[in-house]
């Protein structure tokens, strides 16, 4: 019997994810993407013998690739070898101290325990009931599809989410527990590429506490995008065929059915459509105005994660003393949250995130020199987006890190290049330029998301970060899987 064809329109975690199990499930997958490399944000890039991973640098729920790699026949050492890292991270509080996060939990609890007495039972309690989250939100709540209240119709869902803390902030669920400023911090942190206020984020995200100080920071050695490379082989060894630096221009539509796309040298047909690339980018300028869910009025009223303004840095000496990954809080958390999502504008004094993976991996940059990837949380969709602001902002960072570090670093800059608003939206057709898709607010949540399923159009599919499941690598790859889970059941019913 002939085989179906699919086609899966950006090549991201979720439109290999996609992919893949579309070319398992027996389709005849073509994948299309509009740049010259597959990974979407996780991309990389080489400049003078440095190594840049271009977006992901946080590899958390290693049972989520797992999985993904099982149902494949396959373990993630099959592709990479993984590392924990240890300690997880180092952060600055705000009087510039730095302070480690141990990966080891008795040392963890000696920390808390340091700032507030009393704090490591409260983390141990805290902790065991965010375990509970993470096992139902990701092994059951995750999968669901996001069509009907009713996939919640379920006794073991419905007990489970009287426990979930959906109606508690995640803000007040920390604060009626710890009461040291630090500690609300950095247990606050996880929840800041959420895409809202702690105080507007539903407790149930402290599942991220319990990914974060339970099961572990990890890195693929070689970057993090040694994990795109074993998607991609995972999708070719299903069939999938990819096409590269091909942008779709449009999505055929007849008598309600998807039936292919138009690119810029044909048409290509299909059976089934997944729309792995920009949410709204697809809805706004693939579909013909009658074949849109969502009007332009209801997009601009959805809340939006953050952007992101990155530096990807070259240097021709190595740090001292440095970790792989630091969190400079040595600035006002709140007013900086608060320039991002309640009165956006660029930030007066952000906090700001450095990686340099070349203190764990020495294949990404030359011998003798250091990796370092900088990166500030900004407010979607602002304007100036100029090289006087980038520079402005690369200053800043770098007079708040020579001073933590008591070091000189940008005399020691050999490449840097920067990235922000204006790429995200010409590389990706990311929606208002953002960097991780929606809010993950309540009223953003499962069924209130973008669906997964066009109900306009036969045949036409959606994931990735502004559908459901929701933002994050891990995310990403469920929310693959869920996409043809849902193709597969409707094809069985049609």
């Amino acid at each position: 019997m002939k085989s179906k064809k699919a086609l899966v329109i950006g090549s991201g975690i979720a439109g290999l994810s996609a992919a893949a199990y579309l070319g398992k499930a027996g389709y005849s997958v073509t994948l299309l993407e509009k740049n010259s490399q597959a990974g979407g944000r996780a991309r990389q890039f080489t400049e003078k013998g440095f190594v840049f991973d271009m977006g992901p640098s946080w590899y958390w729920m290693p049972d989520v690739f797992d999985k993904f790699f099982a149902d494949f026949g396959h373990k993630s050492s099959d592709f990479y070898e993984l590392k924990r890292l240890s300690p997880s991270y180092r952060i600055y509080d705000k009087t510039g101290k730095p302070v480690d996060i141990p990966s080891d939990m008795g040392e963890l609890e000696a920390l808390f325990e340091s700032y507030e007495k009393g704090s490591a039972l409260k983390l141990r309690q805290f902790l065991s009931e965010a375990a509970y989250k993470y096992e139902v939100g990701i092994n059951d709540l995750v999968y669901k599809p996001g069509l009907s209240i009713l996939e919640f119709a379920d006794l073991r869902l419905l007990k489970g989410l009287l426990k979930m803390d959906v109606l508690t902030s995640i803000r007040s669920h920390i604060h009626s527990r710890f009461k040291d400023p630090f500690l609300r911090e950095l247990l606050e942190f996880p929840v800041l590429f959420l895409g809202a206020l702690p105080e507007n984020t539903p407790a149930l995200y402290s599942l991220m506490n319990y990914a974060d100080m339970s099961l572990g920071t990890w890195y693929p050695v070689g970057g993090m995008h040694k994990v795109i490379e074993a998607f991609v082989a995972i999708a070719k060894e299903q069939g999938v065929r990819f096409e590269l630096n091909t942008p779709v221009k449009k999505i055929r539509v007849v008598n309600g059915k998807a039936v292919g796309v138009e690119l810029e040298n044909g048409f290509v047909e299909a059976d089934v459509i997944v729309g792995a690339a920009d949410y709204h980018h697809i809805e706004s300028q693939l579909l013909d105005s009658e074949h849109r869910q969502y009007s332009d009025k209801w997009w601009e009223k959805r809340k939006l994660a953050p952007s992101c303004l990155l530096y990807y840095i070259g240097l021709n000496t190595k740090l001292k003393g440095v970790l792989h990954h630091t969190l400079f809080f040595d600035t006002d958390f709140g007013l900086h949250s608060k320039e991002i999502y309640t009165t956006p504008k660029w930030p007066s004094a952000p906090l700001f995130y450095s990686s340099i993976p070349s203190v764990t991996d020495p294949s990404v940059a030359p011998e003798g020199k250091e990796n370092l990837f900088l990166l500030i949380p900004i407010a979607p969709g602002l304007k100036g987006d100029t090289a006087e602001i980038r520079e402005h902002y690369l200053n800043l960072m770098m007079d708040r890190l020579e001073k933590m570090l008591g070091q000189n670093v940008r005399n020691h800059i050999e490449f840097m290049r920067s990235y922000s608003v204006s790429e995200f939206v010409s590389d990706y057709h990311a929606f208002r330029g953002n960097a991780y898709g929606l809010s993950n607010t309540l009223d953003q949540t499962a069924i209130l998301k973008p669906r997964l399923r066009s109900k306009k159009v036969k045949g036409l599919y959606y994931a990735g970060q502004l559908t459901v499941p929701g933002p994050g690598v891990p995310p990403g790859i469920i929310s693959g899987k869920v996409c043809v889970t849902q193709i597969m059941k409707d094809s069985k019913t049609n």
